[in-house]
């Protein structure tokens, strides 16, 4: 199992959006974390296609400690 000081990995949580709650580990603090879902995608062209929905979240610079912060940026992308 990874640990902290061995691998630079910290936890993360995300808040607020879509994916609030979601807990991750991140290496070297990200300033953004960019979570996407699943579309479905209908018509007679679209075989082999796909679309998702792009959130973005932004690491909260407050936070030094685990569990670093992400809030959800509602004007991104």
């Amino acid at each position: 199992m990874e640990t902290t000081e061995v691998t630079g990995w910290e936890i993360a949580v995300l808040e607020g959006g879509p994916a609030h709650g979601l807990r991750m580990k991140v290496s070297a603090r990200p300033r953004t974390v960019q979570v996407t879902c699943p579309c479905q995608v209908e018509g007679a062209s679209v075989e082999g296609m796909r679309a998702e929905a792009v959130y973005v979240y932004r690491r909260d610079h407050t936070v030094t400690e685990e569990p670093l912060r992400y809030g959800f940026d509602i004007a991104s992308p």
